[in-house]
C-alpha cells in the first residue's frame, strides 16, 4: 500500500522547504499574497545571478542483513569507513587511503575463525579502500529484512514495528563524524531507508518528501515493496533514492512478478508537491521520473539465468579460496567441493543438467582436471592482461553477466529499461554465501546458485527524456510502416527476398555478451527540470566481500555530483534589488491620493485646520448643534484611483462601521455602480487630477450620548480609514471638544448646579456643596419664559391681528404642537436657547432679532420639551409613579362607596406623594402650572360663546396631557392592551387635573 509522509522536523540547521523562497522553513504555508507572488517569481528569474557551482560526494550502500543479529556492528565498517573490500576479488584499483601495509591485512581464515556477533566483522588492519568519513556529503543507506519478512506474524502487521529501525539508526549515528544531520527516514516492515548529510550539506536540503508502496503479499503488503524519499539540494537540484526488495525466486513467474514489483513502485509512489522558487506550485515533481537524479538500489532479486548454479557456485570459487591461508573451515569445505568434481567424470547418462554444465566448462574453458589445490592465479600468467586471460576473475564474471536476468530485462525494456543505467560489475555475486564465510557460496543442501541480486542503478533527467523520444521515434516509425502496409507497400510477401536481416526485439540481447563500459556515463551535462547544468559521475560501484555477517555482501557506490546551488548571501541581496525595484514600479503604477481638511473659522472665534496627517478637528461641540468640516481627496497620481471610507478599527467601547454614530459622511459625487468585490462599502472613483470633495457634519444628538459626554465617560474622538483600492490607506483622525450640556441630566444633579450654568462649574460638573435650588433653573425659567411670551402674543395679537387671520392657537395643542416648522431661524433661535440655559444668561437676550413673538413662543416650548425629555429619571420617575398609582387604585376601589374627591382634594393628595422628592414636586408645579395658565391665556382670547369655550377647553386639555404625560411621568406601560390602556388614563389625570376648569388667567372656572 503506498502512502505518502512528510518527513520530520530536523535537529540542527533549520531545513529550509521551497526551492527558491527565501526565508525558507519547514511547514510554510502556501504563498497566496500576489504582491510576494511576483516578488518571488521576479527573485526567481534571475537564479543565474545567485547560484554558485557546489560538489558533493554521495554514497549509496544497499545491505540485505537477514534479520540477523550483530549485523549493526558491521554498518559502520564498511559504510562508513570503506572496509571490507578485496582487492583480490575486486578487480578495482584502489589506492591505500590507510596508514597500515596492506600486506599486514588478515587473511580471511583467521578472519572467519575470530568472528563475534557483538563486534564488528571485518578483517584487522583494514585500512578502508574507498572514500568515507567526512568526505561524504550525503550518506545514503538502504536495508532489507531488518526483521524477519518470511513471518506472516511480521508480513501482517499493520503498523512497523520501530525497534529494529532505532537499533540501526543508533548505530550509523555512533558510526558517522560529528554533527551528521538525519534528514530523512522510511521504514515499511523490514525495509529502512536513511539519509544523512553533512554539516554544511543538511542547511541546504530542502523539500524532504518520503513514500512507501508494497507489493507482496496480495499486491500491496509490505513484506516486498520500496521505501522512496524525495530531496531537493541547494535548492535546484531534485534527488530521489528508492529502497526496494522485490520478489524472491528463480522461477520465470518470479521475474515477472519482480518486474510487476518494480512497475508497481513508479506508478504507485507518490511525494508532496513542489513549490519552485517563484512561489508556484508545479504540475510535476510528486511522481518517479519527475527528479533530476535517482538512485535505485536494494535486494532486486534478479538471478543467473540458463546455467547450472552448482557449476556457477565452483568456478566462482577457484576464485575465492585464493583468499584463505593454510586452512580454515571455509577453505577447507571449498577445496572438498572442487576436488569432487574433478573426480566426476560425465557419461552417456548425464541429464539435461549434465550436459549444459559440460557445455558450460567447454565454452569458459575449465580445467577441472587439474588439482583442486592449484591456486586460481595458477590458471592465468602473471604476463597477461586479465582483459584477455580466459581464466582471470574479469573474464569469468563477463562470461556470467550475459545472463543476468536484470540486463537481460534492461535490454529488453520489460523493467528499468527507461533509461536507468548501472556502473561496471567487478565484484562477485553478492549472494549467497555461507554467514561468516568470506568467499564459500551456500554449501547447505539447497547449493543455491549466486546471483547478484542486490544492485544500485541511477538514472538522470537526461536519460530519462532520451527514452522517451527514442519511444516516441519508435512509435511514429511503427505507425509509418502500418500505414505503407495498408497501401501495399514493404509486404513480406513481396519483399522478402530483399530482407537484409530479421530483428526482434523478444530475443534481442540473448546472446549480447557483457560490456563493462556500456553503462559509462554520458560526460556531457545533465540540464536539470530547474534549467542548470549538473554532471554526475561514478566513482567506486563494489561490494564488501570480508563482511561476513549476513548470507549477502554489502555493496556501495560512491558518486561524485556537480550541481548548482542556491548562496543565501547571492539572493538575499538579489532579493533586496528586486525588492526596491518593484516598489518603485508598484509605486508608479499605484493610485496616490493626497487629503486635504480645509481651512474654517467658527462663528464663536475659533480658527481650525488641519492637513490630513492631523486630522480632522471640529472644535467645540454643543448639544443638537450640527457641525461641518469638508475634506477634499486630490487625486496627484497618474492613474484612477478608487476611494471610499472602510470600516474602522474599534474598540470595545465604540460601534463598528465606517464612521461613529454621531459623524455623517458624504461626498459629492454618486458611487460606483461597480465596486470591488472585496469592499462592502460605497466607493467612488477619481480621475488623475480630479479632486472628490467629502462633507463630514458631527451632530450629537442622542440623548445617552450627552450623558455620557457630560459624565466624561465617552469623547468625541475616532479614526476614519480612507481606503485607495490597489493603493496606500489613510488614517483620519477626528477630534472635537464637547461642551458641557445642562440636557441629558437628572434633577437631582441641576438642583446642584451653581448660579452662572453648567458651563461655568469645572469640566461641567455640578458643585459638591449641596443643593443650591428648589428645582431646576431650567425649568423655571423655561416655564417662565412660556408664560410671559404666550401673554404678549394674545395681547398683541388682540391688537394687530384681523378677525380673517385666526391665531395659530386654534390648534389645541399650541405651542406645544409637533407641527411647528423646523427651519433654519428656528433651530437658530433653539439653539441660543439652549446656550442661554448652559450659560445662565437671560432667555429673552438670545432670540434673533428676526424672530416674531410667535415664533419665540414655539421656539421656547420647543426647547422645554426636549428638556423634558432629556432629563435622566423624568419629573415623576418610575418609582414615584408606582405610590401615585397605588393611591389612585385605592381611591377608585373606594369611589363606589364614598363620594369623589373634588379637584383641589385630588390636588393635593397628588402633591402629597410628591413631596416625598421636593426637587420633583416643585418642577411638577412649575410645569402644570404653565400649562394652567397658558391654557386660560389662550382660552379667554378666542371670541367664543360658552358651549364651544367649554369644548375647547376640553380639547386643549387632552393634547396638553397627550403631550406632556411621557416625558414627565418617566415609567414604562406594563401589562396587556386594557391594563395599559387604563395606566396611560391614570398618568393623563395626573396632569389633566391640574389643567382642568381653567376658564380665565390662571383661575379655574
Amino acid at each position: 500500500m503506498s502512502s505518502s509522509i512528510r518527513s520530520e522536523v530536523f535537529p540542527g540547521p533549520q531545513i529550509r522547504n521551497t526551492p527558491g523562497a527565501f526565508p525558507s522553513t519547514p511547514g510554510e504555508p502556501d504563498p497566496v499574497v500576489s504582491s510576494q507572488h511576483s516578488l518571488s517569481k521576479a527573485v526567481y528569474e534571475r537564479r543565474a545571478e545567485y547560484t554558485v557551482p557546489r560538489k558533493i560526494r554521495i554514497k549509496v550502500g544497499t545491505w540485505n542483513v537477514a534479520a540477523l543479529p550483530g549485523t549493526e556492528e558491521d554498518i559502520g565498517s564498511w559504510f562508513v569507513d570503506g572496509k571490507g573490500i578485496s582487492e583480490s576479488l575486486s578487480n578495482l584499483s584502489f589506492e591505500n587511503n590507510g596508514t597500515t601495509d596492506g600486506d599486514d591485512l588478515e587473511d580471511a581464515g583467521h578472519q572467519e575463525a575470530r568472528r563475534s556477533k557483538k563486534r564488528p566483522t571485518v578483517p584487522s588492519n583494514d585500512p578502508g579502500l574507498v572514500p568515507g568519513g567526512d568526505d561524504i556529503g550525503l550518506y545514503v543507506l538502504g536495508l532489507q529484512e531488518i526483521i524477519d519478512v518470511s513471518s506472516a506474524t511480521e508480513a501482517l502487521k499493520p503498523y512497523n514495528d520501530p525497534w529494529p529501525g532505532r537499533r540501526w539508526k543508533q548505530a550509523v549515528e555512533d558510526a558517522l563524524p560529528e554533527g551528521y544531520i538525519k534528514v530523512a527516514e522510511q521504514q515499511l516492515i523490514g525495509l529502512f531507508l536513511l539519509i544523512y548529510a553533512a554539516p554544511r550539506v543538511a542547511p541546504t536540503v530542502s523539500s524532504v518528501s518520503t513514500a512507501s508502496t508494497g507489493t507482496g503479499l496480495m499486491g500491496y503488503l509490505g513484506n516486498k515493496g520500496a521505501v522512496v524519499a524525495r530531496l531537493v539540494l541547494g535548492e535546484t537540484t531534485r534527488l530521489v533514492f528508492i529502497n526496494c526488495h522485490l520478489a524472491a525466486g528463480v522461477e520465470k513467474g518470479n521475474l515477472e512478478r519482480r518486474n510487476w514489483d518494480a512497475s508497481q513502485v513508479l506508478s504507485r509512489a507518490k511525494f508532496d508537491p513542489l513549490y519552485n522558487g517563484a512561489g508556484e506550485k508545479e504540475e510535476t515533481g510528486e511522481n518517479i521520473g519527475d527528479e533530476d537524479f535517482a538512485f535505485w538500489f536494494g535486494d532486486l532479486n534478479y538471478r543467473l539465468e540458463g546455467m547450472p548454479g552448482d557449476d556457477v557456485r565452483r568456478l566462482l570459487m577457484l576464485h575465492t579460496k585464493n583468499e584463505y591461508g593454510q586452512g580454515g573451515p571455509s577453505k577447507r569445505k571449498i577445496s572438498a567441493e572442487l576436488a569432487l568434481k574433478s573426480n566426476t567424470k560425465p557419461n552417456d547418462s548425464a541429464d539435461d543438467t549434465d550436459r549444459k554444465s559440460r557445455i558450460f566448462r567447454h565454452n569458459h574453458h575449465l580445467h577441472y582436471r587439474s588439482s583442486p589445490e592449484t591456486p586460481a592465479t595458477s590458471l592465468s600468467s602473471d604476463n597477461l592482461d586479465p582483459s584477455s586471460d580466459p581464466a582471470s576473475l574479469q573474464k569469468t564474471l563477463e562470461s556470467l553477466l550475459p545472463h543476468d536476468q536484470l540486463h537481460q530485462q534492461m535490454r529488453t525494456r520489460k523493467a528499468f529499461g527507461d533509461g536507468w543505467r548501472e556502473g561496471p560489475i567487478d565484484f562477485l555475486p553478492t549472494y549467497k554465501y555461507d554467514v561468516g564465510s568470506v568467499g564459500m557460496f551456500d554449501s547447505s543442501e539447497k547449493k543455491r546458485g549466486p546471483s547478484w541480486c542486490d544492485r544500485i542503478l541511477y538514472r538522470t533527467r537526461k536519460d530519462k527524456l532520451a527514452y522517451e523520444e527514442r519511444t516516441k521515434a519508435e512509435e511514429a516509425a511503427k505507425k509509418r510502416d502500418e500505414e505503407m502496409k495498408s497501401h501495399g507497400i514493404g509486404d513480406p510477401a513481396v519483399d522478402q527476398e530483399e530482407v537484409l536481416f530479421d530483428y526482434d526485439p523478444a530475443t534481442d540481447g540473448d546472446d549480447h555478451d557483457y560490456d563493462p563500459d556500456a553503462d559509462i556515463e554520458d560526460p556531457e551535462g545533465v540540464t536539470t527540470a530547474a534549467g542548470f547544468e549538473d554532471k554526475i559521475h561514478l566513482e567506486y560501484y563494489t561490494s564488501h566481500q570480508r563482511v561476513l555477517s549476513s548470507d549477502h555482501k554489502p555493496l556501495d557506490a560512491i558518486f561524485t555530483l556537480h550541481y548548482e546551488a542556491v548562496d543565501p548571501d547571492l539572493k538575499a541581496k538579489v532579493h533586496q534589488e528586486v525588492a526596491r525595484e518593484l516598489d518603485k514600479a508598484e509605486n508608479e503604477r499605484r493610485p496616490t491620493v493626497t487629503v486635504v481638511v480645509d481651512y474654517h473659522h467658527d462663528h464663536e472665534g475659533e480658527s481650525r485646520s488641519s492637513s490630513g496627517t492631523e486630522g480632522v478637528d471640529f472644535g467645540s461641540v454643543r448639544f443638537d448643534s450640527p457641525k461641518m468640516r469638508t475634506v477634499t481627496l486630490a487625486n496627484t497620481g497618474g492613474v484612477p484611483a478608487t476611494v471610499g471610507f472602510t470600516d474602522r478599527i474599534v474598540t470595545a467601547d465604540k460601534t463598528e462601521g465606517v464612521a461613529p454614530p454621531w459623524l455623517h459622511l458624504r461626498f459629492d459625487r454618486s458611487s460606483d455602480k461597480d465596486r470591488p468585490s472585496s469592499e462592502p462599502h460605497h466607493v467612488y472613483t477619481v480621475e488623475p487630477g480630479d479632486a472628490a470633495n467629502v462633507e463630514m457634519t458631527l451632530h450629537v444628538k442622542d440623548v445617552e450620548l450627552v450623558r455620557a459626554l457630560n459624565e466624561g465617560h465617552a469623547n468625541l474622538q475616532d479614526v476614519l480609514v480612507l481606503r485607495i483600492h490597489n493603493g496606500r490607506d489613510h488614517f483620519l483622525p477626528i477630534h472635537a471638544t464637547w461642551l458641557p450640556s445642562s440636557f441629558g441630566r437628572s434633577i437631582g444633579n441641576l438642583v446642584k448646579v451653581p448660579e452662572g450654568g453648567v458651563r461655568r462649574s469645572q469640566d461641567g460638573h455640578q458643585d459638591s456643596q449641596g443643593v443650591k435650588w428648589s428645582a431646576p433653573r431650567e425649568i423655571f425659567r423655561l416655564t417662565e419664559s412660556i408664560e410671559n411670551l404666550v401673554e404678549r402674543v394674545v395681547a398683541e395679537w388682540g391688537m394687530t391681528a384681523g378677525d380673517d387671520n385666526p391665531p395659530p392657537w386654534t390648534d389645541s395643542a399650541w405651542p406645544f404642537n409637533s407641527s411647528i416648522g423646523e427651519g433654519k431661524a428656528m433651530q437658530n433661535a433653539k439653539e441660543r436657547i439652549r446656550e442661554a440655559l448652559d450659560n445662565d444668561t437671560p432667555i429673552p437676550d438670545s432670540f434673533p432679532t428676526e424672530l416674531d413673538l410667535i415664533g419665540r413662543v414655539e421656539a421656547v416650548a420647543g426647547t422645554l420639551l426636549l428638556f423634558l425629555s432629556s432629563l435622566q429619571d423624568g419629573v415623576i420617575s418610575a418609582d414615584m409613579w408606582t405610590e401615585l398609582e397605588k393611591s389612585i387604585m385605592s381611591r377608585e376601589k373606594k369611589a363606589k362607596t364614598t363620594p369623589l374627591l373634588s379637584l383641589d382634594d385630588e390636588r393635593m393628595q397628588i402633591l402629597d406623594i410628591l413631596t416625598a422628592s421636593p426637587a420633583h414636586s416643585t418642577s411638577f408645579t412649575f410645569i402644570t402650572s404653565m400649562l394652567g395658565k397658558v391654557m386660560g391665556e389662550l382660552l379667554l382670547s378666542l371670541p367664543l360663546d360658552e358651549k364651544a369655550r367649554e369644548e375647547s377647553r376640553k380639547k386643549r386639555e387632552e393634547a396638553f396631557a397627550l403631550i406632556f404625560v411621557d416625558i414627565v411621568i418617566r415609567a414604562p406601560l406594563v401589562g396587556n392592551a386594557k391594563e395599559r390602556r387604563v395606566s396611560l388614563g391614570r398618568r393623563k389625570r395626573v396632569i389633566g387635573v391640574f389643567i382642568e376648569g381653567v376658564g380665565g388667567s390662571g383661575g379655574v372656572i
